[in-house]
């Protein structure tokens, strides 16, 4: 594979982690509302840290943590496009998308303090969490080859 080819591949895994990112946005407002819960502010929180960013106010906080949400879940899907470049494809690229998104997040989060570490969280926490991120990374799969099967 060529530049053209990777920087293609990348692309096209931006698009798709959009997508996965609509997906992920859609499961967890669902749940949040049948949990009657508010939203998380764990990715926020950790991306304030990291770049020195405190909203002034709660609207200003609302604000970042969606740039945050969707500049994170968009970026990840280049990502799916390394993978696609490094030779894996269906299920196996998906699993490792998977692994690598919400692995990282299981890892960076407590290690920012903004999130409690995965033995410390209750399993039920834990599982939709999983499903969340496994519904963004099989919605970036979905996309990602479809975009795959367009440009050929």
């Amino acid at each position: 594979m060529n530049l053209g080819d990777t920087a293609a591949a990348v692309g096209k895994g931006l698009f798709a982690g959009a997508a996965g990112t609509v997906a992920m946005t859609a499961s967890s407002t669902l749940e949040a509302k049948l949990r009657k819960r508010g939203s998380s502010t764990a990715p926020a929180d950790a991306a304030g840290k990291v770049l020195g960013v405190q909203p002034a106010d709660e609207a200003g906080a609302a604000r970042f943590s969606n740039v945050v949400h969707w500049s994170y879940g968009t970026s990840w899907g280049a990502v799916r496009g390394v993978l696609h470049v490094a030779g894996l494809r269906g299920a196996k690229a998906g699993a490792a998308h998977f692994a690598a998104v919400w692995g990282s997040a299981q890892v960076m989060l407590p290690a920012l303090d903004v999130a409690p570490p995965p033995w410390k969280s209750p399993p039920a926490e834990i599982a939709i969490d999983a499903f969340h991120h496994a519904v963004y990374a099989v919605a970036t799969a979905v996309a990602y080859t479809a975009l795959e099967r367009s440009a050929s």
